[in-house]
């Protein structure tokens, strides 16, 4: 799904970086360059592309609150412990 943002995202550097090499162009006008031909416009799409998932959590989130429901607590999925599972470590007099 993030194939085709992270090659534009690649192409707008080479971009920036023919800009800044060229022996006319500038690294003001390099930064601009990655930054409105490549930022600007991924970050668009991709905050509309997470239009559809932000609005399916808002409308469950309301669904829940209007059954008088508690939110399902997601469990934890990393492979990281709890803070609190973790024994403290004492060095021994």
């Amino acid at each position: 799904m993030y194939i085709i943002p992270i090659a534009w995202i690649y192409v707008a550097l080479m971009m920036a970086v023919a800009e800044a090499t060229s022996s006319n162009g500038t690294l003001l006008g390099a930064l601009m360059t990655f930054v409105l031909y490549g930022v600007l416009p991924i970050g668009l799409i991709l905050y509309f592309m997470g239009s559809p998932g932000r609005k399916r959590a808002i409308r469950e989130r309301e669904k829940h609150e209007a059954s008088g429901e508690a939110l399902p607590v997601q469990p934890n999925t990393s492979s990281e412990p709890a803070a609190d599972a973790v024994p403290a470590v004492r060095k021994e007099p």
